[in-house]
Order: C-alpha cells, then structure tokens, then sequence
C-alpha cells in the first residue's frame, strides 16, 4: 500500500506541474489527463485494499487517508482540464 501510495503521489505532483505551452499543446493536456487517471487508480487500489479484512486487522483506515487524499486532488485536478 505504501508503494501504490507513493505511485499516486508521483502522477498526482506530474499532474499538477505539467503546464501546456498553449491551447493548442495537446500532448501536455493528455500528460495531464493520464497522471490524474494514474493517481485516481492508484488511490482506488488502496481504497480497494483496505476492504480486506486481513489489512483491516493490521493497518487502520487512517493509513489510507493520504492515497484517498491524493486521488481526491487528481480527481479535481482532471476535472477542471488545466
């Protein structure tokens, strides 16, 4: 979980520091879009996991706050396309 953490946390920061030359620069928008598809999934993942009663009894749901987090920010970050 930590690594998928990690993951969401390295595509959520590309997402928010990939900036497009001009409206005509579609190979930034579709960076853009791809990192916050990557760190949304990554954090779904997590969220996933964290129904396991195996990793229930071990990790308490905070431990998944920061992946849930991060997804949120990508998420918002796609949805307003710059």
């Amino acid at each position: 979980m930590l690594l998928l953490t990690l993951c969401a946390a390295y595509f959520c920061w590309t997402a928010l520091t990939i900036r497009p030359s001009g409206t005509w620069d579609e190979d930034a928008y579709g960076g853009i879009t791809l990192s916050c598809a990557f760190a949304v999934g990554a954090a779904a993942v997590v969220a996933g996991f964290q129904w396991l009663p195996s990793v229930r009894r071990v990790l308490p749901w905070w431990g998944a706050c920061p992946a849930l987090l991060l997804g949120v920010v990508a998420g918002l970050r796609w949805m307003n396309g710059v």
